[in-house]
């Protein structure tokens, strides 16, 4: 069982990483959360360090099995994929796909049985955001984390190192969607924003000049 790959980052693409061991002379192929290869995106050439999931994912109608590592960046976002992939319907690779925000996001959207936050993420229809409110409601608390700007992304702690919705996040992300954001971009934004600032915003105007920061760059 491979718990921890630690090495270069060569590449990314479609949220694989192709992570290379120092002087091993062996390439892994790692699949990756969509947030989380997001947020490591500019990280190519660097050192990273992820805890890894293995599993066999079957091709030709189960008649030939591959092995698959996802990677993480922590091990409770790793914990919080094992219980979001014992929702019916969500299999690995629809939970790699699906996650686009932290897992801390997801989390306090079952919490507070947000199924339109739920339906924006990829794959994400109506009745399987219900079913995962349903099978998950209670059993994520640990998994929403303080609110407040994440310090280092690729630390790891038994802390939950994401951004959770506050009022004036709430606020922001509904502001927004109103403005003509996509509930998912709008939630992607603030999060961003938060991650980039030292500075816990203490207004939701501050927070939209945060995240309009951020788009004027882009």
């Amino acid at each position: 069982m491979i718990a921890i790959i630690q090495g270069n980052l060569d590449h990314i693409q479609d949220s694989t990483a192709l992570i290379t061991p120092n002087n091993s002379g062996l390439s892994y192929q790692v699949l990756l959360p969509t947030f989380t290869a997001s947020r490591i995106s500019n990280d190519i050439n660097k050192p990273i360090k992820l805890h890894t999931y293995y599993y066999l994912e079957s091709q030709g109608q189960g008649s030939t099995m591959y092995p698959r590592l996802v990677g993480f960046l922590n091990t409770n976002d790793l914990h919080f994929y094992e219980l979001f992939t014992t929702c019916k319907g969500i299999g690995n690779r629809k939970a790699l796909k699906s996650m686009a925000i932290s897992c801390g996001q997801i989390a306090n959207a079952i919490q507070d049985r947000d199924a339109k936050l739920l339906q924006s993420l990829p794959e994400i229809g109506k009745r399987t955001a219900e079913t995962i409110i349903a099978t998950l409601h209670g059993k994520v608390d640990r998994y929403i984390a303080p609110d407040q700007p994440t310090p280092n992304a690729t630390s790891d702690n038994n802390t939950h190192q994401n951004i959770v919705k506050s009022d004036i996040t709430n606020e922001t992300i509904e502001i927004l969607t109103q403005l003509g954001e996509p509930r998912l971009i709008a939630t992607q934004l603030v999060e961003k924003a938060l991650q980039n600032s030292r500075n816990k915003p203490k207004s939701t105007q501050s927070l939209i000049e945060m995240v309009y920061a951020i788009k004027d760059k882009n």
